[in-house]
């Protein structure tokens, strides 16, 4: 299999991920300030929490995926 898939997937993820960092920080409701953030603030740490675990085992299957292919 061509390994050059692997980079274009990994490309695309990485520029989604820099492309959403860049429109939350710069967003209207981000500039103004939401004197709500800091409450409950429990279940926000849950969420990121599990989008990092998400992100983190999708990662080390592509990488366990990459090295399987990569050898054959």
């Amino acid at each position: 299999m061509n390994t050059s898939i692997y980079f274009v997937i990994f490309s695309v993820i990485l520029l989604f991920g820099l492309l959403s960092t860049f429109f939350i920080g710069f967003s209207r409701k981000n500039r103004e300030g939401d004197q709500s953030y800091f409450q409950k603030t429990g279940t926000k740490w849950v969420r990121l929490t599990s989008l990092y675990v998400i992100s983190i085992a999708a990662g080390l299957l592509a990488l366990l995926a990459f090295i399987r292919y990569s050898i054959e």
